[in-house]
């Protein structure tokens, strides 16, 4: 009798006799490089329908409703949901309440259904929460609104998910606040509706949004709201208190231009910009979260250009693992100065050798590698910094047609999923016709100041 055969028997016998089989538990984790216990395994997340509602002037009083749709990869006895600090007075998997529920580690939610959740089934896990908004990613604001954003963690402080990049959904707000106030998200508006003094917001995103991209925003918002020449709402709304110079919203439809220009359609289905002015504890305030860009009013004018090119790079095609920031960072700071070179007529090819001169004998400034910076650094300054140089160098590699076609052809290629920095070295050296493989070497993954070659193609050569 063969080994498999023999094994067979024995199983089908332990099953006939009623012996248990082994549980079947989601990891606690996806394993990322740098922040291994981030995300869950076990299930994709298709959409969250995320209910709060909170009351300013009672800071205590923040409460959550979650609803997370999802489909199990492997058959669940146990699985893990990402939620930071909130007291969870019920969940329920299907309808049913969980048989047991727990808490392990900084942020992981334990949920032990009351049967098995077979692989390849869709189930939905509602879980109902509340405590005060606390943490860093709670931002109070000037007039007694609050803001919830950042990177590269945020969501977990205000609904459960799966936090990790590999892993994005769609995402459902509902949100509660007394009347006077309104809250602003992600995505489009749906109905907004009054009862009892209280008045509820709705916002949807369908478009899969990375869970360091999400955002909620409760102030006393003036919202102004217009469409791009294609149709495109644009929504903006201002918090209390906020300055930002008169012509910056009207700026904003060129930019939008500029950017549908350089590297492809619009990847969502609104844009605008939210705005606040967080408390002087607070510091100041930069995000790409997804559609609506969030910044304090200091930062609305010169981050435009940046947190808006997020849309394309790091929002519509997201990394796979925190070892890719470069893939959000380096086009992001690139499309600025392309932005700076076509708007104010800077030249580029100047900028960029000034900056490499002063930099050519500063052993530290090379040290970070652009792909795989480390772990305490994931979005370490050589991104954005020595991350644009590298585009620089690599579009006068390429030549412009080829370039700007390859970042058309890249977002077309991975538009609402996620990608690695490899991934793009491969995408790149197909478009280019040629094997880049070296440059990427000299310029992603080196510590030291790539070699002249690489350094000074094209017309970056004296």
């Amino acid at each position: 009798m063969s080994w498999y055969k023999a094994l067979a028997l024995v199983a089908s016998g332990a099953a006939a006799l009623g012996m248990a089989q082994p549980s079947t538990i989601g990891a606690d984790g996806v394993g990322d490089p740098y922040f291994p216990q981030d995300g869950n395994g076990g299930y994709d997340v298709s959409r969250y329908d995320v209910k709060v509602s909170y009351d300013p002037a009672n800071p205590g009083s923040f409460t959550g409703d979650t609803t997370v749709h999802a489909a199990a990869r492997q058959d669940l006895d146990r699985f893990d949901l990402d939620l930071e600090g909130f007291t969870v007075s019920a969940v329920t998997v299907n309808g049913a309440p969980a048989k047991a529920i727990a808490r392990s580690g900084a942020h992981e939610l334990e949920i032990t259904p009351r049967t098995r959740v077979r692989r390849g089934s869709t189930f939905a896990v509602r879980v109902v929460y509340s405590r005060k908004p606390v943490g860093a990613s709670w931002h109070r604001l000037v007039g007694g609104g609050i803001d919830v954003s950042g990177e590269p963690h945020s969501a977990t402080a205000w609904f459960p998910l799966n936090d990790h990049p590999s892993d994005k959904a769609a995402l459902h707000l509902e949100a509660t606040v007394p009347t006077g106030w309104t809250v602003v998200g992600n995505g489009l508006p749906g109905p907004t509706t009054t009862n009892a003094g209280h008045t509820t917001f709705r916002w949807h995103e369908d478009h899969p949004i990375v869970s360091y991209a999400t955002t909620m925003a409760i102030d006393k918002f003036t919202v102004h709201t217009s469409k791009l020449a294609d149709g495109t709402p644009v929504i903006t709304a201002y918090g209390q208190n906020t300055s930002v110079l008169p012509d910056s919203e009207a700026l904003l439809p060129k930019i939008m231009g500029f950017l549908t220009t350089t590297f492809g359609p619009y990847p969502c289905d609104s844009t605008g910009a939210i705005v606040v002015q967080p408390e002087a504890t607070e510091g100041s305030l930069a995000l790409e979260t997804q559609t609506r860009p969030t910044y304090d009013g200091a930062f609305f004018d010169a981050s435009a250009v940046h947190e808006l090119a997020h849309q394309w790079f790091g929002d519509a095609v997201s990394f796979s693992d925190w070892r890719d920031g470069c893939l959000a960072e380096c086009f992001a700071q690139y499309a600025w100065q392309l932005w700076d070179g076509a708007e104010n007529g800077a030249d580029l090819d100047e900028s960029y050798r000034s900056i490499v001169e002063q930099n050519a004998r500063d052993a530290a400034y090379w040290q970070v590698p652009i792909y795989d910076p480390g772990k305490d650094r994931p979005l370490d300054f050589a991104l954005y910094d020595r991350g644009s140089l590298m585009l620089h160098a690599l579009r006068r590699t390429m030549g412009d047609d080829r370039f700007f076609g390859l970042l058309k052809h890249w977002i077309t290629a991975h538009r609402d999923g996620n990608a690695s920095w490899p991934d793009f070295e491969h995408f790149a050296s197909a478009q280019a016709g040629q094997d880049l493989s070296a440059f990427f070497t000299a310029w992603a993954h080196s510590s030291v100041i790539p070699p002249a070659r690489y350094l000074y193609p094209g017309s970056l050569a004296r």
